[in-house]
């Protein structure tokens, strides 16, 4: 364990570092991320022509949209190994080309087993990646000041649909919907050659084989703790339920939420495809907000578990409470602002909830910790697309189902929210897991 004084060492190493270096580089993740869930939303842009031009029905799409997250969950499992294999330099990279290559094979032949397994290979390359990109952010920033950078990368999916949805709509309808899968794939191999030019490694956390074992000067190297101490805590499993239920709602969003908009409430492609931004400008608003007040508070004496549990999970309560009220609106004005609202209060809980698990944990664990925790969270991704799909070929009419598949997930949501409120506590279980090494941690 490294003397007491190199807590002192390292910070006045960190404060010479520039500031602006660091959110520049946090930005360009944010980017990365911003591509990311594109590349999980244009499913749901394209979902309508496509389903038309192949005789799809709303089953199959949903299917497509679930069997996403089986490999997305496979996939966060390997986030660990990867941190530990090579540098986030060239682990990052590797998978935005391979993200790249991989939405490509349904431009040259559109078929369902061609969409199903392009949809499979770009889940299992994207599954590692929430981990690795918080990790590398979360390198240029103390553990107390992790709020906002969580925040701005979770926002990532609410740009995509605000700022790039609008776009994949527009030309989807413009030129069809092989047009905006081609640009999302040169937008990921813009990005690498940006990325490989201006990447270093902040000094909080350390990547690659040499992470563990070439600490830099003045950095504090806690013990690793066995992986089973960090799951088994009340923290990570309440908190891992919560989000998947969360991510549950998100998954149908970004699956449905655009033919929902055209086929349940009768408003036209363009129109849904631009209003998918509707719930993520709520929760895009709702997630910085919590995050940059929840930063202070922490400076000012507060606890994780009031900041970073309690605020999100009544955050999540409002929306379960907001989605019961879902099937009894009949103007389609309305369920667009309760959808938006409810989601807006229900995204804190991811900036939040992933600040909260990086602290259990020692720092060398960090992207393995998330990488697990963002896998099952994915579990919810799995399950939601296509049970949405057969309660909405099941109703009597599309809105009925959607509006039947929104309300059961604020329900399970809001009964999830009610655990992490009764078992989530951070400071607890930093203690549980890391002993006398957070005596001397990283606040």
């Amino acid at each position: 364990m490294t003397r007491p004084s190199a807590l002192l060492d390292r910070t006045v190493a960190i404060g010479s570092e520039s500031r602006s270096r660091a959110w520049g580089l946090t930005g360009l993740l944010v980017l990365l991320y911003v591509v990311n869930y594109a590349d999980k939303a244009v499913l749901g842009i394209i979902a309508q022509p496509l389903a038309h031009e192949l005789g799809l029905n709303a089953s199959q799409i949903g299917l497509v949209g679930s069997l996403f997250f089986l490999t997305f969950t496979v996939g966060g499992f390997f986030a660990g190994a990867l941190n530990r294999w090579m540098p986030l330099r060239w682990s990052l990279m590797v998978l935005a080309l391979a993200w790249a290559v991989a939405i490509l094979p349904l431009v040259v032949v559109a078929s369902f087993a061609v969409l199903l397994v392009s949809r499979l290979l770009l889940g299992l390359a994207e599954g590692p990646s929430s981990a690795l990109l918080h990790t590398a952010a979360y390198s240029w920033h103390a553990p107390a000041k992790r709020g906002l950078p969580s925040a701005l990368l979770a926002g990532a999916a609410s740009i995509a649909k605000i700022a790039v949805a609008p776009v994949l709509a527009y030309i989807t309808v413009t030129y069809g919907w092989r047009y905006a899968l081609v640009a999302l794939s040169v937008i990921g191999v813009l990005w690498c050659v940006v990325w490989l030019t201006v990447w270093s490694e902040g000094p909080y956390i350390r990547s690659g084989k040499g992470g563990d074992t070439a600490p830099a000067a003045g950095e504090i190297v806690e013990p690793a703790v066995p992986w089973g101490r960090i799951f088994r805590t009340r923290t990570f499993i309440s908190g891992a339920l919560l989000v998947m239920s969360v991510y549950a709602l998100v998954a149908v969003v970004l699956t449905w939420l655009p033919s929902y908009f055209e086929v349940g409430l009768g408003y036209s492609r363009l129109q849904a495809g631009s209003m998918f931004a509707f719930p993520s400008l709520a929760g895009l608003v709702l997630m910085l907000l919590s995050s940059v007040i929840g930063d202070r508070l922490l400076a000012r004496g507060s606890t994780s578990r009031l900041v970073r549990v309690i605020v999100p999970a009544v955050g999540v309560l409002i929306c379960g409470a907001i989605l019961l009220a879902l099937p009894s609106i009949t103007t389609p004005a309305v369920a667009v602002l309760v959808v938006s609202v409810g989601y807006g209060f229900a995204a804190s809980v991811f900036p939040l909830l992933n600040a909260a698990i990086s602290e259990i944990c020692p720092p060398r664990q960090t992207a393995g910790t998330l990488g697990v925790f963002l896998a099952v969270m994915a579990i919810g991704g799995l399950v939601a697309p296509y049970a949405t799909g057969l309660i909405v070929d099941a109703a009597a009419s599309p809105a009925e189902g959607y509006a039947t598949a929104f309300q059961a997930l604020g329900l399970v949501a809001a009964v999830c929210a009610v655990g992490a409120l009764l078992l989530a506590n951070p400071e607890r279980d930093k203690k549980l897991v890391r002993g006398d090494a957070a005596a001397i941690g990283t606040n």
